[in-house]
């Protein structure tokens, strides 16, 4: 026997070869089977015969080849081996034969130009690809040319020739002009095939210079213009009119040859004037039909997939009114090879015959020729068994040896085809194919077919056996067929049973069993039948079929052949089809098809609507109630109820509803039972033993239900056995030493029979005791007395009346009683993670102490006292309970440097175990809170009191108190910040050396050892001196740095942006930037650079209502950074500031004090036309207030605000009063106008937007208008 391969090539590579095989021994596609054979090598892909490639990218030449086992691959180049290993450009690809050269790492697409083949070989043959010619696709450039214009008569013909570069492939040609806007064609204007541009006669709208042609090149995406072209067209009158010429092709006759199956493209292009027209014919026989096209307005004749046929002369007829001309081309079809019949794959087993056949047809006739392996048949090695005659190669008697790989070329002139054919033979013992025991059923009287797929070498011979031992089966009532298959013409029910499959060949023998199953027919044994129906009435159809009961029957209504209308006035039934309000278009045919797994039956039945009859106005009502109720097939379990309905008043019955009364348990009451069609007059009723049945039935239409009819006669179903158990059975205790089973009793017809009790049972779970077990009547509870606590016990509950037992019950877990925990959790350890956060660990208790359902564990903590007051106060417990078998927990909200108690308890169902050991611990010390105040009095020309409060949380012991201030100026700008550290113990500070009439604004915080808190902020100004004059301040509170540093970084934020701004200490040129992210995220830091050595930073493209982190650093410095800064960015929501001009209450104030100007005004106009002028400008002039003189910018001397014109004095308008006192009216800046909330407004550049606190720090003279909308002060002081 043949020793087997092995076998690792994909499945795919067989079910390629087997669906090209023919021959003495057919391979099923079966995918173990085709895991275990062997099989010569298959080309399954390779590159084009003619590949061009692109020059710029890696040449990949493909090809690829399945066989069994998996074939080695070889290339030649040029007719010679092309050894791969020794270009290191060229790679092949791991388990194929493509192969890779790589030209965009310096390799040159010319070097490979060249034919290249590919070999698959292993050891049962070698199969050769096509030969590749391989050329790089090239796109070379416009040959230079002098090109003169065009100067052409109105009238007559011109070509402007395109002569294009000759390409690899050839290129695509188009004229267009400079904007790059192709030109437009038409009878008289066109391109022709060879890319000239043809004009049968010139206008004057010709004339223009910019006639380009391009060329584009596909295969590189590149495309070259040529220089353009000027025509320009002179009149001449009148101009005269020419009859046609032919412009292409020239003369009266040509020749064309083209190949079978190509396009064919003839083309004729005339001049005259008018425009000629082109009309095509072929001499001596028709244009073909469905392949002939007229493209370019009827110049070109074009013919697709041409054959020999399509020889012939073609004729051109070029027309106009002054006469024609033709041209007669010859066309000539000529036939590259093409297959007749190709050889295919052959499979043989040893001894047996077999041939390949390779014929080919061409024009000219092709040669043909044979290779075995790739090798000329002529020198390969001699094989007995073969013999090549012409086109075919006979095989005898072969064997093993004789497995090869066969090539077929034929080949003329116009092209060449080469086929790979392998002859595989194979010696295999018989294989069964088909599943063991695979079942078939059918239907009766229909023909059955048990499959036998076999496969060997040599052919098995098939025998089929009656039963496992039966005898052969012959006979005309038996057809075997070739593949194997049994085929029983008519299969009958005796026909049923188990039947096997014998497979022998001289190399072994298999056999298989199959079964068997005959099923009844389906049959419709009531038939719908034909109706005839007035319009708006009800009709029913009725299919009842018939079917094996092992089968499940579908039933499908159509009507006229398609799907019913989606109308709920059709109502399909299990055995009827109903239609409602029947209307014209419910006229046709319906057809009623039952399907099985196996067949299918149909009924058709026609409906014809009429028209009603006149009829008085309808009254509807509700229907009737049914009557004549009939009880009959009365069984133990069921019975068929029967009625016949009472009158519908005009409304169709759509339902009745079928009730019940047991007048054993429940008399007088009734309930409801089931519900069926308004179509359905019976049906089958599922009863319950020992009930004493009495049924109702109640009608029901559009308009409602019907009165109950009658109860039907009494049925008393006989006793029997409880069908069920009581259910949701539980055990649980209610005391330690009980346990208390409890159910839901069975309903009164549940119980089936008389004398209704419950057999409980338990016993303790995991121990080996017998089940105790008690009787008792019919109740929900009883409690097993004297148990340990807590144990579980297995319970069940099973039903019984006099008739005997329900069916055995299923088991549930119990547990007796539950009893308090006894012991505490040990080993209670905490570790403090922060100030305000401690996490307690402590060893779980055992299980059994527990006593009960482990529900978690409880942690008692509570505050003793805080460590910086010394101060005990009421203690207040708080409880946190840690569901499950935990051994820790987090105790988050503690207070910072406090001092802690803690105690853990278990728990259970019953309730808290005992406390463990008071555990005392102290939470570090944190950050104090923002002192509880912040006053600044006493304002002087140089200096501010502040006093403040404690923090109302110290946190720890404070170690000093920050103060940082900085001046604003009157653009609102923030000057340089100054910090000053203050000892913890003191309450107030006396600010000197400050700038006079200037605000400042003050941040002040508390410090821990921990770190700074939350600050506070106000706002202060200085007065102005005597003199009006202001004194330069001397050293106000400056602090010379120790060390580089950055610090008090502060922000102030809007929606979608913040200003961040910084005080910096250290050399100077120092390069800042800017780092920040989300708070509490993970994600790394964002940065951005700051430009210059500025001291603040605008952050753009925020998210609203989002807390973010900062710092600040400088690169330049040992890269240190500040301490982190958290803001967040305003809700994305309109700012809730109030215009104040819109508000009523202001818009009145206004109006009142116009009112009060205009009074005053004509007062003044009268008694200065009683009394005179009063020269109230001139003694302003000249006693002009020097308090209210402005600083000069030059000299830091006071002047005058002035405007362009003259130097005006401030009014009673000005900011500061002339008591030389700040009114708090003028210090009423918001934070907000500093941008410390959500709502601050600045520029991208970091400066404000707006008025500071709705003021102006810098204020217009008379006559100068401000270019922001004034505020309500402002608004004030303009009328004063």
């Amino acid at each position: 026997m043949m020793k087997k391969r092995s076998i690792s090539a994909s499945k795919a590579s067989l079910v390629l070869f087997l669906c090209q095989m023919i021959s003495a021994l057919d391979v099923p596609l079966d995918s173990k089977l085709l895991e275990e054979l062997s099989q010569p090598p298959t080309i399954t892909q390779q590159s084009p015969k003619d590949y061009i490639v692109d020059p710029r990218e890696n040449i990949v030449i493909q090809c690829e080849a399945k066989g069994k086992p998996p074939p080695s691959f070889s290339w030649t180049r040029n007719g010679t081996h092309f050894d791969i290993d020794k270009d290191a450009q060229v790679t092949m690809k791991p388990n194929s034969g493509t192969l890779v050269v790589n030209i965009m790492n310096g390799g040159k697409a010319e070097a490979y130009e060249g034919v290249y083949q590919c070999t698959a070989r292993n050891e049962r043959g070698a199969a050769i690809s096509n030969n590749i010619v391989i050329r790089p696709s090239r796109s070379p450039l416009w040959t230079k040319e002098k090109l003169e214009p065009n100067h052409v008569r109105e009238g007559d013909s011109l070509v402007l020739h395109c002569r294009p570069p000759v390409g690899l492939p050839p290129p695509i040609i188009f004229w267009m002009d400079n904007a790059f806007q192709r030109l437009p064609q038409s009878e008289r204007v066109s391109q022709g095939l060879n890319g000239d541009l043809y004009f049968s006669n010139v206008q004057p709208e010709d004339t223009r210079e910019d006639y380009i042609c391009y060329a584009r090149f596909n295969h590189t995406q590149t495309i070259q213009q040529k220089q353009p072209i000027s025509v320009k067209v002179f009149s001449t009158k009148p101009v005269t009119e020419r009859q046609p010429i032919l412009l292409t092709p020239t003369g009266s006759t040509s020749t064309k040859v083209e190949l079978r199956g190509n396009v064919l493209l003839l083309e004729c292009i005339a001049a005259g004037l008018p425009t000629p027209v082109i009309r095509w014919i072929k001499e001596g026989g028709e244009l073909p039909a469905n392949r002939t096209f007229f493209e370019n307005f009827k110049k070109t004749l074009k013919i697709t997939d041409v054959s020999e046929a399509d020889s012939g002369n073609y004729k051109c007829i070029a027309r106009n009114i002054l006469g024609s001309a033709h041209h007669v081309i010859s066309v000539t079809v000529k036939a590259a090879p093409y297959w007749i019949t190709a050889p295919r794959n052959l499979v043989l087993s040893p001894g047996e015959d077999g041939t390949l056949i390779c014929r080919a047809n061409g024009n000219p006739k092709p040669n043909i020729s044979w290779l075995a392996n790739g090798v000329p048949i002529s020198i390969a090695p001699e094989d007995p068994s073969r013999k090549v005659d012409g086109d075919t190669i006979i095989f005898s008697h072969v064997q093993e040896r004789s497995s090869a790989v066969y090539q077929c070329n034929a080949s003329n002139e116009y092209g060449y085809l080469l086929a790979n054919a392998f002859v595989n033979v194979l010696a295999e013992p018989p294989r069964i194919l088909t599943p063991a025991n695979k079942l078939y059923q059918v239907i009766a009287d229909s023909p059955a077919l048990l499959d036998c797929a076999y496969f060997g070498s040599p052919k098995p011979e098939i025998e089929w056996f009656r039963g496992v031992k039966g005898s052969i089966l012959r006979g005309s009532e038996y057809i075997f067929h070739d593949n194997g298959t049994l085929e029983i013409p008519v299969a009958q029910k005796d026909s049923t049973g188990t039947y096997t499959c014998v497979a022998r060949n001289e190399l072994g023998k298999i056999q298989n069993e199959v079964q068997l199953e005959v099923k009844d027919p389906t049959m419709i044994i009531k038939q719908p039948e034909y109706k005839v129906i007035q319009r708006y009435g009800q009709v029913s159809f009725e299919c009842i079929i018939k079917h094996d009961t092992t089968l499940l029957p579908t039933i499908i209504w159509l009507k006229d052949n398609g799907e019913l209308p989606d109308d709920e006035r059709f109502l399909v039934g299990k055995d009827n089809l109903t239609i409602m309000n029947v209307t014209d278009k419910d006229d046709g045919t319906y057809t009623c098809i039952v399907n099985t797994t196996l067949d299918s039956v149909s009924a058709s039945a026609v409906l014809t609507v009429v028209a009603a009859p006149p009829t008085p106005a309808i009254i509807y009502a509700r229907p009737n109630p049914p009557f004549d109720l009939e009880l009959t097939g009365q069984l133990e379990r069921s019975v068929e109820l029967s009625w016949i309905p009472g009158d519908e008043n005009n409304s169709p019955i759509t339902s009745f509803v079928i009730e019940y009364e047991d007048g054993l348990h429940e008399p007088g009451v009734w309930h409801y039972q089931t519900e069926v069609p308004g179509t359905q007059t019976t049906v089958q009723l599922k009863l319950s033993p020992y009930v004493n049945y009495s049924f109702r039935v109640i009608a029901v239409n559009e308009i409602g239900r019907s009165q109950p009819s009658e109860p039907s006669e009494q049925y008393l179903t006989k006793s029997a056995n409880p069908d069920e158990n009581p259910s949701n059975v539980q055990g649980i205790g209610s005391e330690p030493d009980n346990l208390v089973i409890t159910w839901e009793s069975l309903k009164g017809f549940q119980s089936n029979g008389p004398g209704l009790q419950y057999k409980v049972s338990w016993r303790q779970k995991d121990v080996d005791d017998e089940w105790t077990s008690v009787i008792v009547a019919n109740v929900s509870k009883y409690i097993v007395s004297g148990t340990p606590t807590f144990v579980p016990y297995e319970i069940k509950v099973q039903a019984l009346n006099d008739l005997g037992y329900a069916p055995e019950p299923s088991e549930v877990i119990g547990h007796s009683g539950e009893d308090l925990p006894m012991v505490a959790p040990g080993n209670v350890q905490v570790h403090v993670i922060n100030s305000t956060l401690a996490k307690v660990h402590w060893d779980p208790v055992p299980l059994k102490t527990v006593r009960g359902h482990l529900q978690g564990y409880k942690v008692y903590y509570w505050k003793v006292q805080s460590l910086s007051r010394r101060s005990r106060r009421h203690v207040e417990k708080k409880i946190l309970t840690f569901r499950g078998n935990k051994t820790f927990g987090m105790l988050p909200g503690l207070e910072p440097y406090s001092s802690y108690k803690l105690n853990v308890r278990v728990v259970n169902g019953k309730g808290e175990g005992p406390a463990s050991p008071d555990k005392v611990f102290k939470t570090p010390e944190g950050v104090p809170s923002s002192p509880s105040f912040l006053k600044i009095t006493n304002p002087t020309l140089d200096s501010l009191t502040l006093e403040w409060g404690l923090p109302t949380h110290p946190n720890g012991i404070l170690t000093s108190y920050i103060l940082k201030f900085q001046p604003i100026n009157n653009t609102h700008e923030l000057g340089p910040l100054v910090e000053i550290r203050i000892p913890a113990n003191e309450s107030s500070l006396i600010l000197k050396n400050l700038n006079y009439s200037t605000r400042y604004k003050f941040y002040f915080n508390a410090q821990t050892s921990v770190g700074s808190g939350s600050q506070i902020t106000e706002e202060a100004v200085t007065i102005m001196d005597e003199a009006g004059i202001l004194r330069p301040a001397v050293g106000a509170g400056k602090v010379q740095p120790l060390y580089p540093r950055i610090r008090n970084v502060t922000t102030a934020a809007a929606e979608t942006y913040a200003n961040i701004s910084w005080e910096y200490e250290g050399p100077d040129h120092a390069n800042f930037y800017v780092e920040y992210g989300v708070a509490g995220s993970k994600e790394d830091w964002k940065k951005e650079i700051v430009n210059g050595s500025r001291s603040f930073f605008v952050l753009k493209g925020l998210t609203p209502g989002t807390a973010y982190k900062v710092r600040v650093g400088a690169e330049g410095l040992s890269g240190f950074r500040s301490s982190e800064d958290v803001f967040e960015t305003g809700p994305a929501m309109a700012s809730r500031q109030v215009d104040i001009a819109t508000q009523g209450w202001f818009i009145g104030l206004m109006c009142a004090v116009a009112l009060l100007i205009l009074i005053l005004l004509i007062v003044c106009f009268i008694r200065r036309n009683k009394g005179g002028k009063y020269p109230v400008k001139e003694k302003e002039d000249a006693h002009a207030d020097p308090e209210i003189q402005p600083m000069k910018e030059d000299d830091g001397t006071f002047g005058e605000y002035s405007d362009a014109e003259d130097h005006k004095p401030l009014k009673k308008g000005s900011r500061t009063p002339s008591d030389r006192t700040v009114k708090k009216e003028d210090s009423d800046d918001s934070l907000v106008d500093y941008g410390e909330g959500v709502n601050g407004q600045f520029n991208e550049d970091g400066s404000f937007i707006g008025q500071y606190s709705g003021k102006k720090e810098k204020e217009p003279a008379e006559g100068n208008e401000s270019s922001e909308a004034p505020s309500p002060v402002n608004a004030m002081n303009s009328f004063v």
